[in-house]
């Protein structure tokens, strides 16, 4: 197991068992508003004389990693390149196995890549073509791991103060007081120096690890999935003011997750990858809204995918394609230079649909049979036939369809986007 913070021992701490349960440990006074007022921004780095691109702080340029074991080699990430401007929380979103968490690592310095180059502030911290290794504890870099690296053996105070005792740089005793004592004010745990740390409920135990890594007052925040072994209602508290703070502060930060939820509510830009590569990168409406490829559309949020034919362009309309499919003509949204007879994907997402009340309206107006309906709170999860063809719609549950009713629904050209499809 890597140490708890960037810049301490390589001692091994063990992650404390203890996780939240909702109701059944007090979760300590929640962040707000109110905590955020008198926080400032931290202090602008030093940057070597001469560089350029002034609001860039991380930058990656075709990072490669492969492991190798006795019997075979994967290769885990597979010519990656992105930026991280000052202050943005920027997210690596992908399935298991994809290599998020090993470019992450290999920015912390906790892998060896074998080929590419890593700038933090303009500094070379890694490079296969000049040999540059600068190691973990010399990058100004903070992390919060998966398990949060909890020293079961101390107390919260002993905790968030071991990287300024142990790190690269020592610090005065007096100075390490006053610092931890700010960065637990930050994460609203002040009064909780003495607890025993496995004492703390799940999400105690998940500020206690960004309060050591903000103590250290680093360049760039490396967060591994922090909020993964939270409970749903407390993650969902905690992922929006984790955004609070980390901007409060002008953090830059890179943040690894699986969670579609979690990269849309926190992040300025998402990176979506798969096998080892991105495969797009934007804003996170851009991500959702317009979709690079299918796997993207079917991997972010939820999405109807209708395999099709482009029957004809759009005429005056260059944007707009007709595709016939398994539903029939749709008239949708075009990619860039696409033509008569190519194979498309058509997304379609479920919110999108609506219920037609005009019995006249033919483009993208489509006849159904409801087969099933899902009652999921704010909305009505309904499954429907479209001749043999199974298709999903979300409405208000006051407006769902009973089961075996026909109806009809619309989606605006618009929300039907194409794209190529895959080989």
């Amino acid at each position: 197991m890597p140490c708890c913070h960037i810049g301490g021992r390589a001692a091994k701490p063990v992650a404390s068992p203890v996780r939240a349960t909702h109701g059944a440990i007090d979760a300590g006074p929640r962040l707000g508003p109110y905590c955020l007022k008198d926080m400032k921004p931290l202090a602008e780095p030093k940057r070597p004389r001469g560089v350029q691109g002034a609001n860039l702080v991380i930058e990656v340029d075709n990072l490669s990693l492969t492991y190798h074991s006795s019997n075979e080699s994967h290769l885990a990430v597979n010519g990656v390149s992105f930026r991280v401007e000052r202050g943005q929380f920027y997210t690596l979103l992908g399935p298991s196995g994809c290599g998020k968490t090993t470019t992450l690592r290999s920015v912390a310095g906790l892998e060896r890549p074998d080929a590419g180059t890593i700038r933090i502030n303009g500094r070379t911290v890694s490079s296969s073509a000049t040999g540059e290794w600068v190691p973990p504890n010399r990058r100004a870099i903070g992390m919060v791991f998966q398990s949060y690296a909890i020293w079961p053996h101390m107390t919260v105070f002993q905790n968030v103060a071991f990287p300024l005792r142990y790190g690269a740089s020592r610090v005065p005793s007096r100075e390490i007081r006053e610092r931890v004592r700010k960065a637990l004010a930050l994460v609203q745990l002040e009064g909780y120096e003495d607890r025993p740390a496995p004492h703390l409920s799940g999400g105690q135990q998940q500020r206690l690890a960004l309060a050591r890594a903000f103590v250290m007052e680093p360049d760039v925040l490396l967060l591994d999935e922090p909020l993964s072994n939270l409970d749903a209602k407390l993650r969902e508290e905690m992922r929006s003011e984790l955004r609070k703070l980390v901007k409060a502060l002008g953090m830059t930060t890179i943040f690894v997750t699986h969670e579609q939820i979690e990269a849309l509510v926190l992040s300025d830009v998402i990176a979506v990858m798969r096998n080892g590569k991105i495969v797009q990168e934007g804003s996170p409406l851009a991500i959702y809204q317009q979709p690079a490829n299918p796997f993207v559309a079917d991997f972010i949020g939820q999405s109807n995918l209708i395999s099709g034919t482009v029957s004809a362009l759009g005429d005056g309309n260059h944007s707009m394609i007709k595709v016939e499919c398994a539903l029939g003509s749709l008239v949708c949204t075009a990619p860039r230079g696409v033509t008569v007879g190519d194979n498309i994907v058509v997304a379609i997402r479920p919110e999108h649909v609506a219920l037609s009340p005009d019995a006249e309206r033919t483009e993208n107006a489509l006849d159904a049979v409801v087969s099933s309906t899902s009652f999921v709170g704010s909305s009505m999860d309904c499954s429907l036939k479209i001749g043999e063809y199974p298709f999903r719609i979300m409405l208000h549950p006051e407006r769902a369809p009973s089961i075996g009713a026909i109806c009809k629904v619309y989606v605006a050209a618009r929300h039907c986007f194409a794209m190529r499809a895959e080989a």
